[in-house]
């Protein structure tokens, strides 16, 4: 343990500095990272890093979905609901069904039940190198929403796949009375307990004297008991923290103090970049090893690259067929709601960028090296390396092909150039106004207001911005000003922190607001 901590801290290191620099050359981070590990696997000397199978799954899954579902628009996701439930569900088993009868009808000695437990592993796209190629160039709440929700609602249901294909991996049977009844328990029950775990977490929040880091570690711990509860039943762990997460995201505000959510918001950000961060470097150390357990296997490399290739256009073409067949159904049912329905030109180039979103990551790497070393017979599981090398392949050649492609097809394709969409700025403006008449409103209200010097004063300030709302408006030269003023007010309390009568921590908490206020500029 102590000799792998020095690298692991260097490994950590690392993927900060590679997602400076992806940030720098607009690049996403996944594909730098995925890269570096292959790179980083080859330098002779380093510990091997290793995981165990049992632990993958409990180790980066439950954060990362309680995370996603924290951070996703529930009213996008509402509004998108039909188009999201097709993808999650649908474009999942249609992937991984047409996964299994390929890979059984190419590759010998490949059964129907490991072409399911491949298909069900590769099947899912992953959120966080959609998220992270997506951020360099302009896309649509609509099509954010969708993206969010599916890699959301997706990882339930190819794990679901995952499982019951190891199940008939190992067991050698299939009984679909005994599915039917073990699928609708793990959907049923996973959301039940998600929901009645997540009412009780509320709960305990409103009641417990927490503050701010007691509530930050409470929120570390209910994803892993969620799931950890939900397995131990046999449901969905997956859902069970995904229902969880979003019925407590929604009522946030009702539970959790400002300061919660601030520092909250704060370290979920960072300890989810460096879990990511290790996920996607590990695709790239792990890779040398399975190349030489093929090895053993007796499979030349060139056939299993070939089978990962094979693989990978088995999933982007049926993600594109998926695509065609939504907007299809969209025109036959709900004309009102298709994408660029006023342009027919862009309409149909909407689902071919759609189709190019399906990067693989996270999800799959994680099913991937959660597969057993062995059977409960003893015996060593089947094709386990090859399963793991057309995962790496997978996962390389989406985030290599599509990843760093797709900002280009965004930008020449022009669909997102006329979003349809209110006005973001106009909004904001919207917002305020109605929170400034509201408060003011309240104020009037109040028969001890004239008591109140600085409320009459703050009253007749947000009067004045309701008589001239062009004063709502902060320019960005203005705001460069300020932002600058904030700067020199901060470096004015460094140097009166050097006398020693003045104590520290007033210093650091007027820092704090002034960080605050800066934070609220940004935002304007």
């Amino acid at each position: 343990m102590h000799e792998q901590l020095p690298f692991m801290l260097a490994l950590v290191a690392a993927i900060v500095l590679i997602e400076m620099l992806a940030a720098k050359i607009k690049v996403a981070y996944p594909v730098l990272l995925v890269i570096a590990g292959l790179l980083i696997s080859f330098v002779p000397g380093l510990p091997k890093v290793q995981v165990d199978p049992n632990m993958i799954f409990f180790i980066f899954l439950p954060p990362l979905l309680f995370e996603a579902a924290w951070s996703i628009s529930f009213k996008e996701m509402k509004k998108w609901w039909r188009i999201i439930g097709s993808f999650a569900f649908l474009v999942v088993l249609f992937s991984a069904f047409t996964v299994a009868v390929l890979t059984n009808y190419f590759i010998p000695g490949f059964t129907l039940a490991l072409g399911f437990l491949l298909g069900g592993i590769v099947s899912p796209p992953d959120a966080v190198s959609t998220g992270a190629i997506t951020k360099f160039v302009k896309v649509s709440k609509g099509t954010s929403a969708i993206l969010e929700g599916e890699s959301l609602l997706n990882d339930a249901s190819s794990l679901i796949i995952f499982r019951f294909a190891l199940a008939a991996v190992a067991t050698g049977q299939f009984i679909f009375q005994d599915a039917v009844l073990t699928f609708s328990w793990m959907v049923v029950g996973g959301v039940g307990i998600g929901l009645l775990l997540g009412w009780f977490f509320v709960q305990a929040h409103r009641l417990l004297p927490t503050d701010a880091p007691s509530d930050i570690v409470f929120t570390l711990i209910e994803p892993y008991f969620l799931y950890w509860v939900a397995e131990q039943l046999h449901s969905s762990g997956v859902l069970a923290v995904v229902s969880a997460g979003l019925f407590m995201a929604n009522r946030q505000l009702t539970f959790l103090t400002s300061a919660s959510r601030v520092r909250g918001y704060s370290f979920w950000e960072a300890f989810v970049f460096i879990l990511n961060g290790i996920v996607f470097m590990l695709i790239g150390l792990e890779l040398p090893e399975v190349v030489e357990g093929l090895k053993v296997e007796g499979i030349p490399l060139r056939e299993a690259i070939g089978y990962g290739v094979l693989v990978t256009g088995i999933l982007i073409l049926a993600r594109l067929v998926s695509s065609y067949t939504a907007l299809f159904a969209t025109l036959i049912f709900r004309p009102s709601v298709a994408p660029n329905r006023n342009n027919r030109g862009m309409m149909w180039k909407t689902p071919l960028l759609l189709s190019w979103t399906g990067m693989r990551g996270v999800v799959s790497l994680a099913g991937a090296l959660a597969i057993p070393l062995t059977l409960e017979s003893g015996a060593t599981f089947p094709h386990r390396n090859l399963i793991l090398f057309i995962t790496f392949v997978t996962i390389l050649l989406t985030l290599l092909l599509q990843g760093l492609t797709l900002p280009y097809f965004i930008k020449r394709s022009h669909v997102f150039d006329s979003l349809g969409e209110t006005n973001e700025h106009a909004m904001k403006i919207k917002v305020k106004d109605h929170l400034v008449r509201e408060t003011v409103r309240l104020l009037k209200e109040r028969k001890d207001i004239e008591n109140h010097n600085y409320l009459q004063h703050m009253m007749q300030q947000w009067e004045h911005k309701i008589n001239q709302p062009e004063h709502l408006r902060m320019s960005e030269e203005t705001k460069l000003i300020y932002l600058e003023l904030l700067e020199n007010q901060r470096l004015c309390l460094a140097e009166l922190n050097k006398d020693p009568d003045i104590d520290d921590q007033v210093v650091l908490d007027h820092i704090y607001q002034i960080d605050l206020e800066e934070e609220r500029v940004r935002l304007l």
